[in-house]
């Protein structure tokens, strides 16, 4: 029979320390706050089975910002986790080079605040945001 492993003089035994949980959630803002941070880089259009909704403003749904945070679906398996951002891009920005700036981004930021292993971040570009006035017209 073995004793637990100490944690060293005064603390418990490994074993005893616990687990620490981190939700799906919390990485899916960190991911999605972490997009934001790059200037050509914003929220998604709204998609309804697969494609976007033109005029989603008027209803009351919001539209492609570049001021505001892209959509994160993360999946968590042990210490690794797979993320998933929808995000608009500024045009005429190089949509090759805002998706690199974005992942490099979002894996050191997920990394750091987390602790877990980014193994791969997806991202598909909505749209293409020209102006971000251009939806306010006066008839």
């Amino acid at each position: 029979m073995t004793d637990a492993v100490s944690g060293g003089p005064g603390q418990p035994p490994q074993e005893e320390l616990g687990r620490l949980h981190i939700h799906d959630r919390v990485v899916e803002k960190i991911a999605a706050r972490a997009a934001r941070e790059i200037a050509e880089a914003g929220s998604a259009t709204p998609r309804v089975l697969g494609r976007s909704l033109p005029g989603a403003g008027r209803f009351g749904i919001r539209r492609a910002d570049l001021e505001a945070a892209g959509k994160a679906s993360a999946y968590i398996e042990g210490s690794a986790t797979r993320i998933e951002l929808s995000i608009s891009v500024r045009w005429p920005a190089s949509i090759p080079e805002v998706t690199a700036q974005v992942r490099e981004r979002v894996r050191a930021r997920v990394s750091d605040l987390t602790g877990l292993r980014v193994q791969e971040v997806g991202i598909t570009v909505t749209d293409l945001v020209t102006d971000p006035a251009a939806g306010r017209r006066v008839h």
